[in-house]
């Protein structure tokens, strides 16, 4: 399968997840939800890695790429963790919008520090997504 195959699946698997973790959110504090959620994914992964054999590759991997991983592992937490709240206190059909202004900002940050073109078309496209996330709101 091509990369946009795999960005489609994600984009509806993320439309599913905003659905699901709203109405599963409910009563429930929004850490716990969080951790819940996040030992799904753990045992997801982890299954999907071994049936893989995947795992074989992890004392190859440079200290450089485990740091990184790490840090990203903390930025998805805080991430999952504020989307939750979030979830708890306002429409899904709010907080979805502007949890998806993340593409906007990984433009400007890929751009400025991993030196990635930004195109006029792909800084026009996440205005709009700005726009739209702001509009959403009503």
């Amino acid at each position: 399968m091509s990369w946009i195959v795999y960005a489609l699946i994600s984009a509806l698997a993320a439309a599913a997840t905003a659905i699901l973790a709203k109405v599963g959110v409910e009563g429930v504090p929004a850490t716990l939800a969080t951790a819940i959620r996040t030992l799904v994914v753990l045992v997801f992964a982890w299954a999907i890695a071994i049936g893989l054999d995947q795992q074989r590759v992890i004392p190859t991997l440079s200290r450089r790429s485990l740091l990184f991983l790490a840090l990203s592992g903390l930025a998805t937490g805080v991430s999952w963790l504020a989307y939750m709240r979030a979830l708890q206190m306002a429409p899904a059909s709010w907080v979805a919008p502007i949890d998806k202004l993340s593409l906007p900002l990984t433009l400007l940050i890929a751009g400025v520090f991993l030196r990635e073109t930004i195109t006029w078309q792909m800084g026009a496209g996440a205005a709009l997504m700005v726009l739209g996330a702001l509009l959403t709101r009503g």
